[in-house]
């Protein structure tokens, strides 16, 4: 018979962390990994949309694996790593997502405006997706002040995988043929 998904454990308001440490559920590195694979989920609904062209996709996929390293980098005290051979985000996959978002933004006309986050669905759910991927690099961030340790790839990552997703949806946009909304503020009479 398989294991149950529940364990129990956990309704004394703790998680395990990888190397076996139980942690507050609200601790920074809960709050860290959770919004991690919060963007995770976001980047799957869009690509769930099934609009999408096939290199967009391909491109979503590959970040969805990086991000369930970057996860389990996270999920891992660094006095753990050496009794587990995980990989870690590291400069190459934050050069990757650079060499994607020149790629993308060469094919899209010049942004003149801020734009209002929409367009398609795909579109619309990697605004969304960018949003919760910022909200994780705050949560990276100051688990990084309390945590040396964390090192700068998983932030840098971060950063550049909130541009790359912007310019992602308007790619996503443009080739579905739907036209960018810019931000046009509003005179006060």
């Amino acid at each position: 018979m398989a294991d149950k998904i529940y364990t129990k454990t956990g309704d004394d308001g703790t998680t395990g962390l990888f190397g076996g440490r139980r942690v507050a559920k609200d601790a920074l590195r809960i709050e860290g990994y959770g919004t991690v694979d919060e963007l995770n989920s976001f980047i799957g609904l869009a690509r769930s949309s099934g609009t999408m062209q096939a290199e967009h996709d391909d491109l979503l996929a590959t970040i969805q694996e990086q991000l369930f390293v970057l996860g389990a980098d996270l999920a891992t005290p660094h006095d753990a790593m050496k009794n587990f051979s995980l990989p870690r985000v590291t400069a190459s996959e934050t050069a990757c997502l650079e060499q994607a978002i020149d790629a993308l933004e060469a094919t899209l006309p010049p942004l003149k405006n801020f734009i209002l986050p929409g367009g398609s669905p795909a579109g619309a759910a990697l605004h969304l997706a960018r949003t919760v991927c910022r909200r994780a690099e705050r949560k990276v961030v100051a688990l990084a002040h309390e945590e040396p340790e964390i090192g700068r790839h998983p932030v840098e990552y971060l950063n550049r995988l909130s541009d790359l997703l912007f310019v992602l949806a308007r790619a996503v946009n443009h080739a579905a043929g739907i036209a960018e909304h810019p931000w046009m503020p509003r005179s006060r009479e």
